[in-house]
Order: C-alpha cells, then sequence, then structure tokens
C-alpha cells in the first residue's frame, strides 16, 4: 500500500494530518522501533507517541533508520501529566525533541486536562503550547481528553482554538457532545482507542458488515471513522494486523450503514478510558 493512498484532513491551521496514523500506545520501548519500521513499511507516514509512554526515542530510532526524510513523515507527542506548569511543559517539549532527535514535532497536545489538578488552570499550559508553536517547536498545537466546557474555557480566555482535540471514540462512545464541540470551532477529532481495545469486534452489526464487504469487523470500524472524518492511528504490534488495519480505503459503507454503528453508542456505559473530568493521575506520584 503506497502511502499516497492514505487520505489527509485539513487543519484550522492550514496544514494537513494523514487521516490515518500509526499509534505506538502500550508498546514496550525496546519493541517501538521494530514496531515503527514495520508500519512505515506498511506505508503509514504518521506516527502518534507521548512522554507517558515512554517509547518517544524507539520512534526517533525508527525515523533515523528508516531512511525516511523528516518531511515526510508526520509525528504527535503528547505532553506529560506531571508537566503542566509552564516552564516544566516547556522543558519537557525540548526532552521530547531531544528523544525523537528532531528539531520540532508536527502536533503536540495537553495530554488530559487535568481538571482537579494545578488548582484548575490548564488554560497557562495551553497558552504555553501555543508560544511553543509560534517558537517553531511544533507545527501545530492542540489537546486531547478535552470536554466541550474544557475546549470553550481556552478559547475563551486565549481567543486560540486548537488545532485538534484527540478523544476516545468508537461505536460504543461515539463521543458526540466532544465531535460537536470540536467541530463548531474547526477543530479537528482524532479518535483514540477507535476498536474500543477490541470490545466492539464481536457486535452483530459490525460482524454483519465485515462478512458483507469481505473484511474485518476491525477494518468495518475503521472505515467507519473515515466515513464521519475522524483521524485515527490503531496500534498493533502484529505485521500482519498492522497491514490489514491500512487496508480500509477499497471500500466505503453507505450512509445508512455508518448510522447504524453509530446508533452503537452505548453512552458513558461505553467508555474503556478515564472520563476526563475526574481523571488526574500523575506518573510516578
Amino acid at each position: 500500500m503506497a502511502s499516497a493512498e492514505i487520505p489527509t484532513v485539513s487543519l484550522n491551521n492550514g496544514t494537513t494530518i494523514p487521516q490515518l496514523g500509526f499509534g505506538v500506545y502500550q508498546v514496550p520501548p525496546d519493541e517501538t522501533e521494530r514496531a515503527v519500521l514495520t508500519a512505515f513499511e506498511a506505508g503509514y507516514r504518521h506516527i502518534d507517541t507521548a512522554q507517558m509512554y515512554q517509547n518517544e526515542a524507539g520512534v526517533g530510532r525508527a525515523l533515523r533508520s528508516s531512511g525516511l526524510a523528516r518531511e515526510d513523515v508526520y509525528i504527535t507527542t503528547k505532553l506529560n501529566n506531571d508537566s503542566h506548569e509552564p516552564a516544566v511543559a516547556r522543558a519537557a517539549l525540548e526532552q521530547s525533541l531531544r528523544e525523537l532527535d528532531v528539531d520540532h514535532v508536527d502536533l503536540f497536545l495537553i495530554h488530559w486536562p487535568l481538571p482537579t489538578r494545578y488548582g484548575g488552570d490548564y488554560v497557562s499550559t495551553w497558552r504555553t503550547l501555543t508560544e511553543l508553536a509560534a517558537e517553531g517547536k511544533a507545527a501545530s498545537v492542540g489537546v486531547s481528553n478535552f470536554h466541550p466546557e474544557h475546549l470553550k474555557r481556552i478559547v475563551d480566555e486565549t481567543g486560540i482554538v486548537p488545532a485538534i482535540n484527540q478523544i476516545e471514540v468508537h461505536p460504543y462512545l461515539t463521543n458526540e457532545e466532544a465531535r460537536l464541540a470540536s467541530g463548531r470551532l474547526d477543530v479537528a477529532v482524532e479518535a483514540w482507542s477507535p476498536i474500543a481495545q477490541g470490545a466492539v469486534l464481536d457486535d452483530p452489526v459490525l460482524v454483519e458488515l465485515a462478512e458483507k464487504y469481505g473484511k474485518t469487523p476491525a477494518q468495518v470500524t475503521l472505515r467507519w471513522h473515515i466515513e464521519r472524518g475522524d483521524i485515527i492511528f490503531p496500534k498493533s504490534v502484529t505485521p500482519e494486523r498492522v497491514k490489514e488495519n491500512a487496508d480500509i480505503f477499497d471500500f466505503s459503507l453507505t450512509a445508512d450503514e455508518v448510522n447504524r454503528i453509530t446508533g452503537l453508542d452505548k453512552g458513558e456505559e461505553g467508555r474503556t478510558g478515564p472520563n476526563p473530568d475526574t481523571f488526574d493521575w500523575i506518573p510516578g506520584a
């Protein structure tokens, strides 16, 4: 599969991002280089990592050994939960750049809003990210796991709109309020846990559609995201699955089929990760 087959999404700052990427969440540091190289071989040119994952160095090694030009690979990383204070956030990004061995990242996100930490101040953290973007350390900056009220607050208080909001989205948690709030601000939505860590794959609707199209339930689910405009970055360390996850651009779902999958939403009951309103975990604390 050629990388040119992967569509791009235009962001509100004039840049673009590949709609399909490769996520390295929970990929062990010593396996990251191999996993990312496998993704590159399969045509992926968008890698999503985070300071919290502790595998940025492996992403950097893969980029160096791949022979790919830096400008041909889109790299996202995210601010660790222990680094929200402005000076610490600046130092954290500098460390990420060293780990990745690059002079800038394509996207830098606040990983979690942490409204119960730092005196509830994630606005100054956001302001710091916008300054880092202005200095050329990140081509785009955005947020992750921001509910509508979190988004509204940072935009109201800074006047600067994030390029992206990366949130949990899958058929069992369509997260419509956050998606719509992002859309109203022209903030692109990235969907993490796009197949709900596998929880949706036995759903009869997805199994039925997989049989119809000669695809797997995972491929149908990923195609559902593509049809709705989500940016996705499924994670796998199995080479066959990495290739399979990218083989979703030779079929389309009908509008009715997209709506059937959307109708599987279970609301909060379907959430696989923490709720951003209450999540306050600090690594090592």
